[in-house]
């Protein structure tokens, strides 16, 4: 339904906006309109004038005649919120719009009474198309391939007979794409990059579709393989017609005979590998240790070293100084001393550890 899409949605888009929006502030282009900003709220008509449709209008009018139960400044109220609510709906539907695209545009060019009313347009179309087919790669052929397109395409143009076809397609009796292949079908590349703009999908529908099938073969505690294989099989099912069309083939009959002794060389197989799994998890948590502790002795010699440093220099400042700073010296000088030897008692239960964490790692290699 590509072909009609650009009409039909520009038709249904305008219709929602004049609902809020003043028409002098509609825009003609549909590319403009897609762009339109709606929450802009000097655009908006008067909350009197807001049509919220005919049932809610009733029903509004009813409430608050003489005998009404509503005043008023309610239903301006109303209608104010009404206004907001279809400018949030509306913002949301022209992010996601299609019009914004020129290849939905163009596809208008596949409408049979576009073709017979405006042939040269339609044309035009095509020839952007192609254009876009080409840019992204996606033309077999290239250039030439898109010339013999456009070539063959304005013969069809050209051919009365097939122009009166065109002038008497009807939406609602025949499928667009039928009608394309019988009359396009003898120009073999018009026709093949025809099928290729035909398969173009501005939904999503077959993928919600897919949603709707795993939800039925979906049971508790399933797995994602088993959801996998019933969709498989799900999928060949209905290739075939139906659960009575599947042929019983003898390869069918004894892959079902073996399925149990692969289940359980399945089984036996998983089983492995959880415990490769578990055995490598635990070596690299023995590795991250080891890591971690090299790099704690690499730091603690390196303080032991600073602090003999720095005792050093504070025993040779002692020996050039005499009094009460001289005995300053010394006590700091013996102070680091001792932190350093200290250090060097942590050091050995490093080293201790060290070694331990590396036999631990040999036994899992």
């Amino acid at each position: 339904m590509m072909p009609f899409l650009w009409k039909d949605l520009e038709d249904l888009m305008r219709s929602l906006l004049k609902r809020f929006i003043k028409c002098d502030a509609l825009p003609t282009s549909p590319y403009k309109l897609v762009r339109l900003d709606v929450k802009d709220k000097k655009l908006w008509l008067g909350p009197k004038d807001v049509d919220i449709g005919m049932g809610a209008a009733a029903l509004i009018k009813g409430l608050s005649g003489p005998k009404g139960r509503v005043g008023e400044l309610s239903v301006l109220q109303f209608k104010t919120e009404c206004q907001g609510a279809l400018s949030e709906i509306c913002k949301k539907a022209l992010d996601k719009c299609p019009l914004k695209y020129a290849t939905v545009h163009n596809m208008m060019c596949l409408d049979p009474r576009k073709i017979y009313s405006n042939p040269d347009e339609c044309l035009k179309k095509l020839k952007c198309l192609i254009e876009k087919f080409l840019l992204d790669k996606q033309l077999k052929g290239g250039i030439p391939s898109g010339d013999i397109i456009s070539q063959q395409f304005e013969k069809a143009l050209s051919n009365e007979a097939r122009s009166l076809e065109f002038a008497n397609f009807q939406p609602s009796v025949s499928r667009v794409d039928t009608f394309l292949s019988e009359n396009l079908s003898s120009y073999t590349d018009l026709w093949n990059f025809c099928k290729k703009l035909l398969l173009l999908s501005h939904g999503q529908a077959e993928v919600e579709r897919g949603f709707s099938i795993n939800k039925e073969v979906e049971t508790c505690n399933m797995s994602e393989e088993t959801v996998v294989t019933q969709r498989l099989i799900c999928d060949q099912v209905k290739v075939c017609g139906g659960v009575t069309q599947v042929p019983i083939t003898k390869e069918l009959m004894s892959y079902c005979a073996s399925a149990r002794s692969r289940y359980r060389a399945h089984l036996e197989e998983e089983k492995k590998k959880r415990e490769r799994e578990e055995h490598s998890k635990k070596r690299k948590y023995v590795e991250d240790d080891l890591c971690q502790l090299k790099k704690k002795k690499k730091s603690f010699l390196e303080m032991c070293s600073s602090l003999e440093k720095d005792a050093d220099r504070l025993a040779e400042q002692a020996e050039s100084s005499a009094g009460s700073k001289m005995a300053t010296l010394i006590t700091e000088s013996n102070c680091l001393r001792r932190r350093a030897k200290d250090k060097r008692k942590e050091l050995t239960e490093l080293d201790a550890e060290i070694e331990k964490k590396i036999a631990e790692l040999a036994k899992l290699s």
